[in-house]
């Protein structure tokens, strides 16, 4: 649609409505040095030389060399099949498929995604995803909230930072309680859950990438009569426990790792998957499978009231909506893989973070984390680990996340590596750490203030 502006008569009987003579009134209680600032620009370029100017700017982004960021969004390797099927324009321009008799393609890709957070988590049913990780822990809250009928929430203080602070938005609106359960040795300890408790929520791995005890955990919230929220890493079920198996009642977490690209830190897509015992309780779409009136397979969106479009404050979220094409991304990327590749992505995982641990210690650095970690472990250092983030950046490494002064670490970073680092990139940021100084015994160099 052409764009059409108002004409000044448009303007002239708007402004009269409300009392004003000239369009600038509107924003008289900006302050006056925000109103019409001035603007220093450039002279107007041709177009191939706007081109090239755009095309320096973006390759200042140096997408290629050693990354060792984690933290909840990590570089994996996806195959060229899962973006060339996902941006296929049926795809890419799909709405909500609230009419079945057009949507059978989007439909039964979603039935098909469910399908495999099931097999993935062990678990009875999934929704058809939800915003991001943090989003569907706090959903997750929520329908334990509403399952049990109680009003306090525990969550380890293993869980990722941005997530607890995401559950306290979602919380403290409603009076619900939340309490945060600090770490031992870098591990959720057992915990007392009392009788208001609606759920234990527990990130495995953690944070700090340590393995939690999860069957432990989840005796001890049914021993009391609530659940547990498992927040996990889905790549990571390749290889270890899953949910089902450690007595979860809902699994949740980010799909990132799946088949999305890094993307400056998103988008991506939140997983929920729940026991039947709490199917009444998913928030967001749930597809299922039917037959039409000739017995021909069909799917169709199902247990979901017309008040979850509509009238949110009667329904279970105000979630009606997913990240289709993310998930569909994955349900592609998992497809092409198949559980074979997808184990020998985790397997290559784990088995290049311990080899990086291994040559940080042996290099001198302090390695914090135990031997139960998955492909992320903490690394103390001696400086901000802001500028230290900045000076590898510098030299062309993007390693440290930092750990929040909450975990009681002092300065301290996580790293992560994944199957696609190599022995190169290992000993390129031990080399650079200790030509910083941050490695024991090496030459310290200049930090700025």
């Amino acid at each position: 649609m052409p764009y059409v502006p108002h004409t000044e008569e448009e303007i002239r009987r708007a402004l009269g409505a409300i009392g004003l003579e000239r369009s600038e009134e509107l924003f008289d209680d900006l302050p006056e040095a925000l109103r019409d600032p001035p603007i220093q620009l450039a002279e107007p370029l041709d177009e191939v030389s706007l081109m090239e100017r755009v095309e320096a700017l973006a390759a200042r982004d140096r997408t290629s060399g050693p990354n060792f960021l984690g933290g909840g969004v990590r570089k994996h390797f996806i195959p060229a099949v899962t973006p060339k099927l996902a941006f296929q324009s049926e795809f890419v321009t799909a709405y909500t498929p609230y009419q079945p008799e057009v949507s059978q393609g989007v439909l039964q890709a979603t039935f098909e995604y469910q399908s495999m957070m099931c097999e993935l988590t062990g678990l009875a049913a999934s929704n058809a995803s939800l915003y991001d990780g943090a989003s569907a822990v706090a959903e997750a809250a929520l329908a334990a909230v509403r399952q049990t009928r109680r009003d306090k929430v525990l969550v380890s203080r293993g869980a990722h930072p941005e997530t607890i602070e995401v559950l306290q938005t979602y919380l403290w609106p409603l009076g619900l309680e939340l309490e945060v359960i600090e770490l031992h040795d870098l591990t959720t300890p057992a915990v007392e859950v009392g009788a208001d408790v609606a759920c234990l929520v527990v990130q495995n791995p953690n944070f700090l990438g340590t393995l939690e005890p999860m069957r432990g955990l989840a005796d001890a919230a049914h021993a009391a009569g609530a659940l547990l929220v498992a927040a996990v890493d889905p790549l990571s079920l390749a290889v270890l426990q899953s949910p089902g198996e450690y007595g979860a009642d809902i699994a949740v977490g980010d799909g990132q790792p799946l088949g999305n690209p890094v993307g400056f830190g998103g988008p991506s897509f939140g997983f929920m998957v729940v026991t039947e015992a709490l199917l009444r309780q998913l928030p967001g779409r749930l597809v299922g499978q039917t037959t039409d009136v000739e017995g021909r397979r069909g799917f169709v969106l199902t247990l979901q009231a017309r008040e979850q479009h509509i009238r949110r404050s009667k329904a279970k979220s105000n979630i009606c909506s997913n990240h289709q094409l993310t998930a569909l991304m994955a349900t592609i990327n998992i497809a092409a893989l198949g559980p074979q590749g997808l184990r020998e992505m985790a397997e290559g995982s784990v088995r290049r973070a311990h080899e990086l641990a291994e040559a940080l210690r042996s290099a001198g650095a302090e390695v914090l984390s135990g031997a139960r970690f998955f492909n992320e472990f903490v690394l103390r250092v001696d400086r901000e680990p802001k500028t230290l983030r900045r000076q590898l950046g510098e030299r062309g490494l993007r390693a440290g996340v930092p750990v929040p002064e909450a975990f009681g670490l002092g300065h301290a970073v996580t790293l992560a590596a994944t199957e696609l680092t190599t022995e190169a990139d290992i000993a390129a940021l031990v080399g650079c750490l200790r030509e910083l100084g941050v490695i024991a015994g090496a030459a310290r160099a200049e930090v700025p203030a």
